[in-house]
């Protein structure tokens, strides 16, 4: 079965399973020697214009699966050598211009930016064109085009911007890591850093000193991604390169839906506080609603947080489908909490590097969550955990009425409402990728995602309360 959708991803793959590879071996500097062999064998159709750019590509690849730039705090950084075949963004006219004399796209111009050769055909001048746009809706013909870069149209927070030599350039004050630029990327030119080989110290040094433990906490959005095999043999694989423990994220969710509806009746309206994606756009783009963003960790940080106090000699590594919870994990509040975020496609890379077959491995359940902490993986999960948790409290008297936010453009809008109290609703549950948290850019593939699956894997633990998942580990709420 195909695991990746496409050769950019495979290859960034095939760098992290090298590089943890050599971590094990204790001989990292060989990476870079082993380049040749990361590109080849290979059809000349997955490569440039030459073997030694791709090479030279390719030693940018393996310095972001180290850790990349430590200087730069974004989690998204640019491969510049890589960002060179893209065409300049901004509006053209291509050939279907019939050179007619109406000319309504000068008319519109507030820049007099369109000029016509002895043929009427029209031109525009891209140091006088404002990209508003207005050309393009009235040409007849439809022949002006905006042409837009793949990055900067994933980027529904126009954080991407074209910079010197035409290069990607990522505006960290807009940046909110949700990663959807680095797979939109055709050449690979955008890319997250890994911390894998922090995770691979954190489990080699418990073994060898014994001093700690090492947990993992895994995203309820694995029940969408690991389809070749049963979830079960992923968390015995996991056990398998050296984790104490394997825990649900989705128990972490639960303790926030339990928080979060109590701080929802006390203060009347909220936004939710689990995408650290959703919440880092509130806080660059709309400050003053900053008031209103749940003061409840993630269940990432949540969990973690639970875990160290019930085991003060433990470290956490989260691992879920998400590029922001890199960043998140970076955050003073939430860096005593959680020691390393991976990807679930570093996962795979890590469990391919040991050369092992969670086929043939036998299921280790997990039982932490009930039902409405694991649903949070898809959009709509949290609002019904939330409610739920309203139930199981015995709050009748407040009703939430949330809006649903399925992407950043749907929480832009809902955002917009609410700053002009335009908003009827009194909880916003935010996701910044498209479905919720199972269209993660850090996900094995990315086509449409079947939220069924979400809810086929909560309904096993369906005959679970909320109430009943947090008294078996004696969770309390006041902590």
């Amino acid at each position: 079965m195909q695991l990746f959708d496409t050769y950019v991803q495979k290859l960034k793959y095939k760098v992290l399973r090298e590089v943890a590879r050599h971590a094990y071996e204790d001989n990292l500097q060989d990476c870079y020697l082993d380049i040749p062999k990361l590109i080849s064998p290979g059809p000349k159709s997955e490569l440039r214009c030459c073997i030694y750019k791709e090479r030279a590509i390719v030693a940018e690849r393996v310095k972001l699966a180290m850790g990349g730039d430590k200087s730069n705090p974004n989690i998204v950084e640019v491969i510049d050598i890589a960002c060179d075949e893209c065409p300049v963004s901004g509006y053209r006219v291509g050939p279907d211009c019939r050179g007619c004399i109406a000319h309504r796209c000068a008319s519109v111009c507030p820049r007099n930016a369109i000029s016509f050769d002895e043929n009427h055909h029209a031109h525009i001048d891209p140091d006088k064109c404002i990209n508003c746009g207005k050309c393009a809706s009235v040409c007849p013909y439809s022949a002006i085009q905006n042409h837009v870069r793949p990055c900067e149209r994933a980027c529904k927070v126009k954080a991407i911007t074209q910079g010197e030599n035409h290069v990607a350039n990522i505006d960290e004050n807009k940046c909110i890591n949700c990663g959807a630029c680095v797979y939109q990327c055709p050449f690979g030119a955008l890319q997250d850093k890994s911390f894998l080989l922090d995770a691979i110290k954190l489990i080699r040094d418990s073994q060898q000193n014994k001093n700690y433990r090492v947990y993992a906490v895994v995203a309820p959005s694995i029940s969408s991604q690991f389809v070749h095999v049963k979830v079960g043999q992923i968390i015995t694989a996991l056990k398998e390169l050296g984790f104490f423990s394997v825990v649900e994220a989705a128990l972490g969710a639960d303790m926030v839906a339990f928080k979060e509806s109590r701080e929802l009746v006390e203060k009347g309206f909220l936004t939710s506080s689990c995408c650290p994606a959703f919440v880092s756009y509130i806080e660059k783009s709309f400050p003053t609603l900053k008031q209103h963003v749940s003061h409840n960790f993630s269940p990432m940080a949540e969990l973690g947080r639970f875990i160290k106090k019930t085991d003060p000699s433990a470290k956490v590594i989260f691992i879920g489908p998400c590029t922001a919870k890199k960043q998140e994990a970076q955050r003073d509040a939430v860096k005593p909490w959680v020691d390393c975020v991976l990807t679930f496609e570093e996962l795979q890379a890590w469990i391919d590097s040991r050369d092992l077959d969670p086929k043939t491995l036998p299921e280790c359940a997990l039982d932490n969550a009930s039902y409405f902490g694991r649903i949070f993986a898809r959009s709509g999960g949290l609002s019904d955990a939330v409610a739920q948790a309203l139930k199981e409290q015995k709050n009748t008297e407040f009703i939430a009425n949330p809006i649903i936010c399925d992407g950043i453009e749907a929480c832009r809008v809902a955002l917009l409402k609410k700053q002009k109290n335009l908003l009827k609703e009194n909880f916003i549950e935010g996701m910044a990728c498209v479905g919720g948290c199972i269209g993660g850019a850090g996900c094995l593939t990315h086509g449409p995602k079947d939220a069924g699956e979400v809810d086929k894997y909560g309904h096993e633990a369906y005959e679970k309360t909320i109430s009943d998942a947090l008294a078996q580990c004696s969770w309390s709420n006041e902590e």
